[in-house]
């Protein structure tokens, strides 16, 4: 990262937050017809840096702009950091026009974790709504590398088609499907699919999970979000086992701004990942 640091009468303090490091790209995939993901690598030719899953970056594209972006790759792999993301904005449509060898500011890593350390020993349910996959996709890789720590493994994934569905020929494949138990469903079928259909909280009453001792870790939009943490309470699970990840309306990433402020709480420096408990008096207010 930069090695312009802050300093204070105390002395040195840390790396500058808001100076970004420059990273190459080094692969631009596209995923569907508006999702891409891009994988970076430090300009130095140094390690990365590590990250834990959950957390975010903020990318900055010359002339255009910043946002920020979950961290989508596997924490243990630190040549590489990886994010997926949809063209949408300036911002992303001008990341979507990147080539290898571009060159893009990054800063971070940002932001609380999932609870993958205190998941092991425990069922871990993971349900995701369409490019809510993205920053659940490192929980999956770090399971994956540790299987044996955890119990029954549960991924509910749900998206608008089949063409919608993200990292099909990586995540949603037998071989990962032979180790944790994945079922998945899309609104509205296109021909030739021969999956579920509906949506994705409805996988969550017969999915193979233990409600008294499970972790359950949701991303997705706000209204999915809440009909999951319902339908996971109808399950039996409490407020407290559940973790929900808020990523939205973030501009510094370090709580000046204030655009994510929520209630109380800055998403940037209090999350995005959240104890759904802690957030559940506020969850679903429109104001907020």
């Amino acid at each position: 990262m930069s090695t312009i640091e802050m300093t204070s009468d105390m002395g040195v303090i840390g790396a500058d937050p808001m100076l970004p490091s420059w990273y190459a790209v080094e692969r631009v995939r596209r995923e569907n017809h508006d999702t891409f993901t891009l994988e970076l690598c430090a300009c130095d030719g140094e390690t990365a840096f590590g990250f834990q899953p959950g957390q975010f970056n903020m990318l900055y594209v010359h002339g255009v702009g910043e946002i920020p972006i979950s961290i989508s790759g596997d924490s243990e792999r630190q040549d590489i950091v990886t994010h997926t993301t949809r063209a949408v904005g300036t911002v992303t449509r001008a990341m979507w026009q990147l080539k290898r060898g571009d060159t893009i500011g990054l800063r971070g890593p940002f932001g609380t974790v999932w609870p993958v350390e205190e998941a092991r020993g425990r069922d871990v349910v993971i349900v995701a709504g369409g490019i809510g996959l993205a920053p659940l996709r490192p929980v999956l890789y770090s399971i994956l590398h540790h299987r044996e720590s955890y119990g029954n493994v549960v991924l509910l994934y749900g998206a608008r088609t089949p063409d919608d569905r993200l990292f099909v020929d990586e995540i949603l494949t037998p071989a990962v499907e032979s180790r944790i138990q994945v079922d998945e469903t899309v609104d509205r079928a296109v021909t030739g699919w021969g999956g579920k259909i509906g949506v994705v909280t409805s996988l969550i009453p017969r999915a193979g999970f233990d409600a008294d001792e499970a972790l359950a870790m949701v991303c997705g939009p706000e209204v999915m979000m809440r009909f999951t943490i319902e339908a996971l309470q109808r399950r039996g699970m409490d407020a407290d086992q559940i973790y929900v990840s808020m990523e939205r309306n973030m501009k510094c990433a370090v709580g000046f701004c204030g655009h994510c402020q929520y209630g109380p709480t800055f998403i940037c420096k209090d999350g995005p990942v959240f104890r759904f408990d802690k957030i559940e008096h506020l969850f679903g207010i429109r104001e907020l």
